[in-house]
């Protein structure tokens, strides 16, 4: 049986290089393995740019692909790799990294929102019209409190916008048929534990991991392993 290939998509304000560290460890397990830069998190990039188009972009990679393909999310890219997984052809599983994952007419914010705690990172976020910016200092101890310091100056150093858009647009989607799988992490100031372990239930197996927002890049042998066990 053909592996699937891991299609790698990031959350908002981030892009393919969010996932330099983690592909090293699993290039390690000899995965087969591919990125997504999402058009809502370009650096100033288009602002009409929004849920669907970035799910269309996500899909458009998976089809490109010769077999099977895991769509992997992580925060915002949850809500887009759940809008994409029906226009995959070949689609085997969805893995969530402290994700979102709306209902159908959710969009990302309301997810986010069915929890009433104010995070660290929320507190980063700055409205700029149809862009959402963010304060950099906070936002990285928010997501990368964990990471070494030399990490966290990395990370915040290639920070970007995001499309407030992105944020707004609902999920129409309707349910695949294939598993799911959720990584919470526990260390979490972005996306809360509490809104991690009610959305979670959405999907058919859950890992908890002793985590900031981002383990591929504070725990990221540990979850390279966590994505390659069941296969």
């Amino acid at each position: 049986m053909t592996e699937p290939v891991i299609i790698l998509v990031h959350g908002a304000w981030g892009g393919a290089w969010c996932w330099d560290k983690f592909v090293q460890d699993l290039d390690k397990l000899r995965a087969d393995w591919r990125t997504v830069d999402l058009p809502s998190s370009q650096i100033e990039g288009d602002p009409n740019s929004d849920l669907a188009v970035d799910a269309a972009t996500v899909a458009k990679a998976a089809n490109a692909v010769d077999g099977p393909v895991v769509l992997v999310g992580h925060s915002y890219a949850g809500a887009v790799i759940t809008e994409a997984a029906p226009l995959v052809n070949n689609l085997d599983s969805l893995f969530y990294i402290a994700a979102t994952v709306p209902d159908i007419g959710q969009s990302h914010s309301e997810t986010a929102r069915l929890v009433k705690v104010r995070t660290e990172m929320d507190k980063a976020i700055q409205v700029d019209g149809p862009l959402l910016r963010l304060d950099l200092e906070t936002a990285a101890l928010a997501l990368y409190q964990e990471s070494t310091p030399e990490l966290r100056e990395w990370a915040k150093a290639r920070l970007s916008t995001q499309t407030l858009a992105s944020f707004r647009g609902v999920r129409t989607a309707a349910p695949v048929e294939v598993q799911s799988r959720y990584v919470l992490c526990r260390h979490d100031h972005a996306l809360d534990p509490s809104l991690q372990e009610l959305v979670s239930t959405r999907c058919d197996s859950v890992v908890e991991i002793e985590s900031d927002h981002c383990p591929f890049l504070s725990h990221s042998e540990e979850l390279a392993a966590i994505l390659m066990g069941d296969y």
